[in-house]
């Protein structure tokens, strides 16, 4: 039950993240909060693996933090990307 908590908070962290920060128009929607979700799974399982309790609190900050910081370098990063390419696309199409 704990995970589907820490899923639903990671994909919530997504769509903050995606609202949030500059240049929302150059990614997908479903983009940050897809890798939040992903992230706080991952992030859950392992610790969990390595014996950490649920009822703990640090599990619980740490798989909400880190699935945070992917968010904002997932958006950052696609945003960039998404720039440079339509900047790239539009100079071939203007050569042409």
């Amino acid at each position: 039950m704990e995970l589907l908590f820490v899923v639903l908070g990671g994909a919530i962290l997504g769509i903050l993240a995606h609202v949030a920060l500059p240049a929302s128009d150059t990614r997908g929607v479903v983009l940050a909060p897809a890798f939040g979700a992903g992230a706080a799974a991952v992030v859950w399982e392992v610790l969990t693996w390595l014996g950490w309790p649920a009822d703990g609190g640090w599990i619980w900050v740490a798989s909400l933090v880190i699935p945070a910081i992917v968010c904002v370098i997932v958006c950052r990063r696609a945003a960039s990307v998404r720039r440079r390419r339509d900047t790239e696309l539009f100079d071939r199409l203007v050569a042409s």
